[in-house]
Order: C-alpha cells, then sequence, then structure tokens
C-alpha cells in the first residue's frame, strides 16, 4: 500500500470519538453524519493497519495502539494548524486585555486561551481575573478590550453565550438546619451572585448569616467543601467535589443569570473578535448548546 500520510480531517474525528466514548456524540460535536465519523475512523485504521478503537453497542473504549494515536494526532493537527497560519498571510496581530470572572477561569480559561495563543501567535494577551462587578468598572474605565463575565441587572450590552439557573451548592455531608438562619458563604461585595442570594433569602424570610466572604472563587470552595455554609453559584461550573441542594431543602429559587461576552467597542479589531468567537464557542460547549 502507498503511503498517503495522515488525513488531518481523519484524526480529528478519530481525536473526539476518543474524547467522547461515543459516535453519536462525536459526530454532534464535528457537525458531521455518524457514518461519515464512523467512516473516518475506518479509513484511518486501514492506513495504520492497526485497530484503535473498540465498539460495542454501549461502548467506545481506545486499544493501546488507539492511546498512542491520540498524542501523534495531537501533533499532527497542531502543526497543521501552524503551517496553514504561517502560509495563509493573514496572521492576527495586535493587543487584547481580556477579563474573566472567576467562575470560567477554574473551568475552561486555560483551555480556550492555549488553543488560541496557538493559533495566533502574534496576538498579546493580558488577563484579569476577579469579580464582575469589578470587571465591568475596568471595562468602562478603558482598561479591558474584551469582557467575559455574568451580566449585571438591567444591562443589555454583550452577545450572551449561555443562560441557565443559579443553585445551592454544599459539601456532599452538609446539614441544613431550619432552625438556624442559613449559614451563607459569599463573595465580598459587589458581586452579582452574593447580592442574588441575599435577596432571595430575604425575599422568602430566611434568616441567614455570614460564615465566609471570599474575594476568591477558590476561596469560597474551600469553605463550602470545609462544610461552613452553602452558596451560590452556576449549574455547570459547580465542581464534581460539592453537591447542588434539592428543592426538598427548602430554600428559595434563585433564577436565571446570563454568561456574556463584552467588547469595549462596537467595532472589535480583528483579534478582539476572534478572542470573543473562540470564549464563545467555548462556553456554548460546556453546557452542550
Amino acid at each position: 500500500m502507498s503511503w498517503k500520510g495522515y488525513d488531518p480531517v481523519l484524526l480529528r474525528s478519530f481525536l473526539v470519538v476518543a474524547e467522547l466514548c461515543n459516535f453519536t456524540s462525536a459526530a454532534r460535536k464535528l457537525d458531521l453524519q455518524q457514518s461519515t465519523v464512523s467512516q473516518h475512523v475506518k479509513r484511518l485504521e486501514a492506513l495504520v493497519g492497526r485497530r484503535l478503537l473498540v465498539r460495542d453497542t454501549h461502548n467506545v473504549t481506545l486499544t493501546r495502539d488507539g492511546e498512542a494515536m491520540i498524542e501523534f494526532a495531537n501533533r499532527i493537527i497542531d502543526i497543521e494548524e501552524r503551517a496553514r497560519m504561517h502560509f495563509a498571510g493573514s496572521a492576527l496581530r495586535g493587543r487584547v486585555r481580556l477579563g474573566v470572572s472567576e467562575d470560567f477561569v477554574l473551568s475552561r480559561l486555560s483551555t480556550v486561551l492555549k488553543q488560541f495563543r496557538r493559533l495566533h501567535p502574534s496576538v498579546d494577551l493580558e488577563l484579569s481575573v476577579g469579580l464582575a462587578e469589578m470587571l465591568y468598572e475596568q471595562l468602562e474605565a478603558g482598561k479591558l478590550d474584551l469582557l467575559f463575565s455574568k451580566r449585571r441587572k438591567g444591562d443589555d450590552r454583550g452577545e450572551p453565550v449561555w443562560t441557565e439557573n443559579l443553585v445551592w451548592i454544599a459539601s456532599h455531608d452538609f446539614k441544613l438546619r431550619d432552625d438556624m438562619p442559613v449559614p451563607l458563604v459569599s463573595f465580598q461585595p459587589p458581586s452579582i451572585t452574593r447580592s442574588r442570594a441575599i435577596e432571595a433569602l430575604e425575599n422568602a424570610g430566611r434568616d441567614w448569616r455570614l460564615t465566609c466572604t471570599s474575594g476568591s472563587l477558590s476561596g469560597i470552595l474551600a469553605a463550602v467543601e470545609a462544610g461552613l455554609g452553602i452558596s451560590a453559584q452556576s449549574r455547570h461550573l459547580t465542581p464534581s467535589s460539592l453537591v447542588i441542594l434539592s428543592a426538598s431543602a427548602g430554600l428559595p429559587e434563585l433564577g436565571e443569570v446570563e454568561f456574556v461576552v463584552v467588547s469595549a467597542s462596537r467595532i472589535k479589531p480583528p483579534a478582539v473578535a476572534a478572542l470573543g468567537d473562540a470564549i464563545t464557542a467555548a462556553g456554548r460547549e460546556l453546557v452542550g448548546m
């Protein structure tokens, strides 16, 4: 058989199947027919002459050769993308001052920025991480070019990424007592989730007390995991080490929260627009949109 090299299209299909362990989900993510994705994997296996995946009616698992192929495929695709960007003659340049709320930093931000820098190495990124209200102030003061955060009440700026309900979170062994004020772990003011949590409790007539105040999400999560109290959080950004309290806990609903990408200018420079698109795509992928 004559050697024709590795087709990046086949490699991408293989990587997504390997990541999701499901052909149907991979096809949906790639926006292809399931039969097409299956054919891509078969062609790749025929090319290397080895079995890469083991498939049955319920599961897809990697063979030892499949595990080795993941590293090779990622390297080949990375080199292919770098070469394409280099010879396209249209590499993005400039500076983007990005502000991101801590919620997203602990979930997907590093992956998004790593991929963006690989595709656009001539763009200088400056990152600011903090609470939403602080970041909005920086944006309005001209200190940021782009912001990804929760949307403030009454603010219609920005492109919506996803909307979901805020939820109450606690440690796995936490017990909420009806005869005691609700122990609340919260961000320092001003904070969108802090305001929403306190307002919901007071509207429901529930007594509450602050058991921990922190300026960072890592501090909030550590306090909750230690059992100091409960906190409000986006459902899709809740870590697996904590639990979402059900309606049976008797706590008031917190309502919806909207995550948006906001640009400092209506006319976005190419580098700002490209990073905004990358964050939007990653956010929607996170919640399965």
